[in-house]
């Protein structure tokens, strides 16, 4: 068999009763998590502008938006919710996949579950998203090199198809078409990563979009390519420098990459999360401030510089959310002034602040000699100080990865948080409720509403 009938033969078999505990645990923890993402980033920078754009390339429809009280069509109901899930840096990673899936993942089955001609089901939605997070998680890990492209969009599409071919119970078939179409549609560079802009989060949204007309034209019949995993110019190759999939298509069904998602703690960069702690871990055991603070180097592994080492333009250059996100220098100088990195700190007073900016300039990352181009730790934060004490911290795991996951209450706390910011409070109560019975729900379609601020 290709490895898209494999992919396919497994997406389809996922059943929620059969899932261990872990995995719908999960489930659930990350379906709320990306829920209250969704929902503050109606809120993030560029948000108004995008919705404006997608309502004009079409007429009304059924599928909910998430914090904002419309409804529009499924393609662009998905491009929006993706773009806002994605938009602040907030959502969950896959780290050694080195990929967001719920971001594409959970936009597209939101707009495909609202033009079900049934109701969608609480397990039968569990199930599907499962099945999507496992066969995009399959592509990150197969990639032996560093990201050349931007992996949530590019393996996120896929994930999309196999999710929504399973909440729809296609064939292999139909959903192997599904999966050659995605290939005609996959793309995200990840040069926007390097100049920091809002390309990132509309990548995610294309790749959201896509995913729905690349099911639509399999459901109607049309050929997909059938080599579109590892044909000579499938992903694998196209996408990839160097893979190793055989061994992981051996693994689907028996490893649920579901349970091996990271909360992000913080809206910015996973790459940063480490740098983040280890700073707080010196402020709080070393009393380390930023009037003491004589320098800072963070050293990690190549993937932490590249991802997050960029320097701070010179001031009083401009500075943008998305770029503030995933520079450390910048967010380090945020977390010496008040302790922690916040939603809130993205504003444009902040992203001027010359203090900031002067901060930011004693902090650098270094990377070390580490191999594994998905490497998020080991990390040693050294701080100079104006005393001539030099003290350091040193990140050991990712707080919120599998291994130092975050506990109900951190969890619940950023939930509310992120709805706090939105003006959505009064939804957080009924949504936790919601998730937490989310094999108990009969219409998925109406928790989603709710969800988007829609009455029925």
């Amino acid at each position: 068999m290709t490895a898209s009938q494999i992919m396919a033969r497994h997406a389809l078999s996922v059943e929620w009763v059969t899932l261990p505990e872990p995995a719908r645990d999960a489930v659930r923890t990350f379906l709320l998590d990306t829920l209250g993402v969704g929902i503050a980033g109606a809120r993030a920078p560029f948000a108004p502008e995008i919705g404006t754009v997608a309502q004009a390339w079409g007429g009304d429809g059924q599928a909910p938006i998430l914090g904002r009280g419309y409804r529009l069509s499924a393609p662009q109901a998905a491009f929006i919710n993706a773009f806002q899930i994605h938009a602040q840096e907030f959502d969950c990673v896959h780290e050694v996949a080195v990929l967001h899936p719920l971001a594409t993942i959970l936009a597209a089955m939101i707009a495909d579950t609202a033009r079900q001609p049934l109701p969608v089901t609480g397990a039968e939605f569990g199930a599907a998203l499962a099945a999507g997070v496992d066969i995009a998680v399959t592509l990150g890990l197969a990639a032996k090199t560093p990201l050349k492209f931007f992996r949530p969009a590019t393996a996120g599409i896929f994930g999309c198809v196999a999710a929504m071919a399973r909440l729809r119970r296609l064939d292999v078939d139909t959903t192997c078409d599904a999966f050659g179409h995605a290939l005609a549609f996959a793309s995200g560079t990840m040069q926007a990563h390097v100049e920091g802009k809002p390309g990132l989060p509309i990548q995610v949204a294309h790749a959201a979009q896509a995913s729905l007309m690349a099911l639509d034209l399999a459901m109607a019949g049309i050929p997909g390519t059938a080599g579109s995993i590892d044909g000579p110019f499938g992903y694998l190759a196209m996408f990839e420098a160097a893979t190793d999939l055989p061994p992981l298509l051996d693994r689907l069904g028996k490893d649920w990459r579901i349970a091996e998602v990271s909360h992000k703690p913080f809206p910015t960069g996973r790459a940063a999360h480490g740098g983040i702690v280890a700073l707080q871990t010196l402020m709080r055991d070393h009393g380390v401030t930023a009037a003491n603070l004589e320098s800072l180097i963070y050293t990690a592994p190549p993937l932490i510089q590249r991802l997050v080492g960029r320097p701070l333009p010179a001031y009083p250059a401009a500075l943008t959310a998305n770029y503030a996100r995933l520079c450390f220098a910048w967010l380090g100088a945020v977390v010496l002034t008040r302790g922690t990195v916040g939603l809130s700190d993205f504003a444009g007073s902040r992203l001027s602040d010359p203090a900031l900016h002067a901060l930011g300039s004693r902090i650098k990352v270094v990377a070390d000699d580490n191999p594994d181009p998905a490497a998020f730790t080991p990390g040693i934060a050294e701080a100079v100080l104006t005393d001539g004490r030099i003290v350091r911290a040193h990140i050991d795991s990712q707080l919120g990865s599998p291994i130092s996951p975050l506990s109900r209450e951190q969890h619940l706390r950023k939930f509310r948080a992120c709805l706090d910011f939105a003006g959505a409070a009064d939804l957080a109560d009924p949504l936790i409720q919601a998730i937490d019975d989310l094999q108990d729900q009969a219409d998925m379609a109406r928790l989603l509403r709710r969800a988007a601020g829609l009455s029925d």
